[in-house]
């Protein structure tokens, strides 16, 4: 989502970096470029004369009619065929043969031959104008579904800049100005109203607010943030205005930061090759030096003229249809069968790449964990039952937005007891980190955590301690219920791990691969999530610029990394990780720097992914071992190499066989569609587990 900002580092020219034979060009380049091609190619393979011969009919003649294949098979070189000679020259001047000079190599000698036939040169029978014209469009048409497949992912530091407003209001002698932010500098006093984005870094001078870094941190609970604390750029005042003085603007903002290691990591990764471009490379030498040694061979034993055809030959065989086909078929299946399993491939290079994956590591909250607060434990002083301390505690709860509010109402609600109560509060009012004040059956209800008792003075009754000690040990946020003064009871609240992320770890680990968490956590609440799910390895109070850190740590211990995030703080690990994985549920900007995006927040589809990739990987080597070894037997008999038994490979044989390989490497593609991509049958959850297990989250009070 691109937006005009006014700013100064997040509007800095940073280039995305295409490579490989694809840079520079578009999908809609290849599509129309292909349909063009196809429809020119029909008359021109109709009207071809050794087309006609093997398939036994008649040409159709008319006045110029032997012209329609030279003619239109020059306009298809030149329209269909310039992405490859252009990306062959630049393959060439760059001495990184692949498959673009392969293709460009064999339509330009076909072009060549094909003219020099028409024109009666020589007396040459090098007519292949038909099969120039199915050879570019049958190489578009790979490209084509190669990219549409790969799709066209907009920009992470777009998305990054997004963040950002695009004005602030600078307060100037006791009033506001709308200013851009642009012309915000440090020491400059700006007001943050309640549900605006902060425009700078900076700390609060007057006032105190509920933050929602969810876009930084990655983390669901806001955080409060009183006078003299510090805020960051791109955060949200979710609760109340307040004034904040400019610390730092445009290019030193953490957001600038991550933006930063956006770009680093994105570079970093987009040196690999694809697998087709390997064997390309291989394929160009081998024709190369075949036809070197055929030319050489055929004008030592005295036939110039089937020196001529059989190197001609060689050339134009050498590439292969099926090679061109090969890897983008299979790229393009996969990526349909992704899309139908809830998995959208971005990155070509990530389906090669996740087979090898060492360790997975998870961010916990909205990946591993469901992200929302629900009320795990009820603890009642004595006289108070559980159904009544919920119902107050809903009743003065229920005009809060906040997120804990809301799961204490839903606890109530699902309370038998509680839920039967029908009472409405009365003189509802909010303190930002504190907690909720209200009437109710003409009691002050009071709900809030430890700020709230250190605020009155309140001490926790002795039959309550063990238990809110027990929740505040593993990490649980504890809210006190108040009634005229007198503490009656105590709620836990905790994030909840998803269901499908126990049968996810165990699934990956049974496949070989570690399962590690990072998360900006304390360490009570990471650990103890990471012991309740098994994982191996656990990153705790792992600050948002440190999770880029954490991958490369790992990576520097030889090990392959898939990241799986949904933050803004996630983005600059996803795009440094081997494979980055974005939940589809989390922040554009995750989904921008990530390989791949679950649609779904189920966090077994990393096991669809793993899957596709060793499914894919497999079809990948097939049809490379077909189409390569196609052109390792074809090219020698082209060359003539048992042409001392009387058989010698003919131009129209060699070009039929070629398309009857690209038919085989097609059909061993389609059988992708038969694998099995559905996450609960890779890691079915077991009935006991079918129900949301509560564990430690963050510590969320309000």
């Amino acid at each position: 989502m691109p937006h005009d900002h006014p700013h100064s580092a997040l509007d800095e020219d940073h280039h995305v970096h295409g490579h490989g034979e694809h840079a520079g060009h578009s999908t809609a380049m290849f599509r129309d470029r292909f349909w063009w091609s196809l429809i020119l190619s029909i008359p021109v393979v109709i009207f071809s004369p050794m087309v006609a011969h093997l398939l036994g009919y008649h040409l159709p003649a008319f006045p110029g009619s032997t012209w329609i294949p030279p003619v239109l098979g020059t306009i298809i070189f030149v329209y269909g065929g310039t992405p490859f000679l252009k990306g062959g020259w630049k393959e060439l001047k760059s001495r990184q043969p692949g498959m673009m000079l392969l293709i460009a190599m064999a339509i330009t000698v076909a072009f060549v031959a094909s003219w020099v036939t028409t024109l009666g040169l020589g007396g040459f029978e090098l007519d292949f104008w038909w099969e120039l014209a199915l050879l570019v469009t049958i190489m578009l048409l790979g490209h084509w579904l190669e990219m549409s497949a790969l799709g066209a992912a907009s920009s992470a530091l777009d998305a990054l800049a997004a963040l950002l407003p695009d004005e602030a209001e600078k307060v100037i002698d006791g009033t506001t100005r709308t200013v851009a932010i642009s012309e915000l500098v440090v020491d400059d006093v700006v007001l943050v109203r309640a549900g605006a984005r902060v425009p700078a870094d900076g700390t609060i001078l007057d006032g105190a607010a509920e933050f929602d870094e969810a876009m930084i941190t990655g983390e669901s609970r806001p955080v409060f943030r009183d006078t003299g604390d510090k805020v960051v750029a791109g955060t949200v005042a979710t609760d109340n205005t307040v004034r904040i003085r400019v610390e730092a603007t445009g290019g030193d903002t953490a957001l600038a930061g991550i933006q930063r290691m956006v770009a680093d990591a994105q570079e970093s990764s987009s040196r690999a090759q694809a697998l087709a471009d390997r064997a390309a490379a291989l394929l160009f030498w081998f024709a190369l030096i075949s036809a070197l040694i055929t030319a050489v061979v055929w004008t030592i034993i005295g036939n110039p003229d089937d020196a001529v055809v059989r190197t001609v030959t060689v050339l134009v065989i050498a590439c292969p249809h099926a090679l061109g086909l090969a890897i983008p078929l299979v790229i393009a299946i996969s990526s349909e069968r992704a899309a139908k399993s809830g998995v959208l491939i971005k990155d070509r290079m990530a389906l090669e790449r996740m087979r090898t994956i060492d360790v997975v590591l998870f961010d916990k909250t909205g990946t591993l964990t469901e992200g929302a607060h629900a009320v795990t434990g009820v603890a009642a002083a004595v006289g108070v039952t559980e159904g009544e301390l919920l119902a107050l505690a809903a009743a003065a709860e229920a005009d809060s937005e906040h997120p804990v509010a809301r799961a204490i109402v839903a606890a109530a609600a699902a309370h038998p007891e509680a839920s039967r109560r029908q009472i409405r509060a009365t003189g509802f009012s909010a303190a930002s980190g504190r907690g909720v004040r209200a009437t109710v059956d003409g009691a002050e209800i009071l709900v809030g955590g430890p700020n709230m008792l250190r605020e009155f003075n309140l001490t926790i009754p002795a039959e309550l301690t063990d238990t809110t000690s027990a929740w505040t040990g593993r990490g649980a946020g504890v809210l006190h219920i108040v009634r005229d003064g007198q503490i009656i009871g105590a709620v836990a609240v905790e994030d909840k791990i998803r269901p499908e992320s126990r049968a996810a770890v165990k699934a990956l680990q049974d496949r070989g691969v570690k399962v590690a968490m990072i998360t900006g956590d304390a360490q009570q609440v990471a650990h103890a999530v990471g012991q309740d799910l098994g994982i191996d390895e656990v990153f705790a109070e792992v600050l948002p610029q440190d999770k880029d850190t954490k991958v490369t740590q790992l990576q520097d211990r030889g090990l392959s990394v898939a990241m799986v995030g949904d933050g803004v703080n996630d983005a600059p690990a996803l795009t440094r990780a081997d494979v980055g994985i974005a939940i589809g549920a989390g922040t554009d900007v995750a989904m921008e720097s990530a390989g791949v995006v679950l649609a779904s927040d189920d966090p077994r589809a990393v096991l669809s992914m793993i899957e596709l990739s060793q499914a894919s990987y497999r079809k990948m080597i097939q049809n490379l071992i077909w189409a390569s070894g196609y052109n390792i037997l074809a090219v020698p008999l082209a060359a003539g190499m048992l042409a001392s038994i009387g058989f010698v490979l003919s131009p129209a044989v060699g070009a039929i066989l070629m398309s009857a390989s690209t038919i085989v490497v097609a059909l061993n593609a389609q059988l992708l569609r038969r694998i099995d991509l559905d996450p609960a049958h890779l890691a079915p959850t077991e009935s006991k587990e079918e129900h949301a297990t509560p564990t430690p989250a963050s510590t969320a009070v309000h």
